[in-house]
């Protein structure tokens, strides 16, 4: 997923739970209403679930307390180990959303924070691939950082650069965070129905039913 950000997955993997709850004050926002946004994942899941970028596994644990078979894809081994400390069983894969072993067959594929790391022409690659996993009536359930426009995007950036917060302003600049449209249109291209719920000012939950 976006192997060019590989070197910053391994640094985040030891602070990563940390951020998340807050810690730091620059990325409070992007991860305000976390546990939320893994709930509403879950909930939106069903039947045998693909999760691409595992991370820590803060999904995978309510995927799995909800009870479903779930299939883990990890780019970063240092994030793949310390997920598999918290479940040995799991069965966690190398691999991003472009470049993966061979999945027969997922219900549900999902992910929280990871998309973004594809340009917009791997996107459109991952879900063409995606298509070819689901099952019938299959879903693709994703929370992710994007913006209703790309002035909207241009505003938040300069925000978070007059209140001192450089390194997510680069981050905002520097990785491909996608528009609505961005994502609505290669969905559908793909014959997706696709639906979006704001949960925070960063992230947004996208539910995407094959047709």
């Amino acid at each position: 997923m976006g192997r060019e950000f590989l070197d910053l997955f391994e640094e985040w993997a030891e602070t990563y739970d940390a951020t998340v709850t807050g810690v730091d004050p620059q990325y409070r926002a992007v991860f305000a209403n976390y546990n939320e946004i893994l709930n509403e994942v879950a909930s939106a899941s069903g039947g045998t679930v693909l999760e691409f970028g595992v991370g820590t596994g803060n999904l995978t644990e309510k995927l799995l307390d909800s009870g479903y078979e779930v299939i883990g894809i990890e780019p970063s081994q240092a994030m793949r180990e310390i997920a598999l400390e918290k479940f040995p069983e799991l069965p966690l894969l190398e691999g991003d959303f472009l470049t993966f072993p061979e999945i027969k067959s997922a219900d549900t594929i999902v992910s929280t924070y990871a998309f973004h790391h594809l340009t917009d022409s791997e996107k459109e690659i991952a879900v063409r691939q995606f298509s070819k996993i689901l099952s019938s009536n299959g879903k693709v359930v994703f929370g992710d950082t994007m913006f209703e426009s790309v002035a909207v995007k241009d505003k938040i950036i300069k925000q978070a650069y007059d209140r001192g917060f450089t390194n997510l302003a680069e981050d905002l600049e520097r990785e491909y965070y996608p528009t609505l449209d961005v994502m609505r249109n290669i969905f559908t291209t793909h014959n997706y129905d696709v639906t979006f719920k704001q949960m925070n000012e960063f992230v947004w939950l996208v539910t995407a039913k094959k047709q």
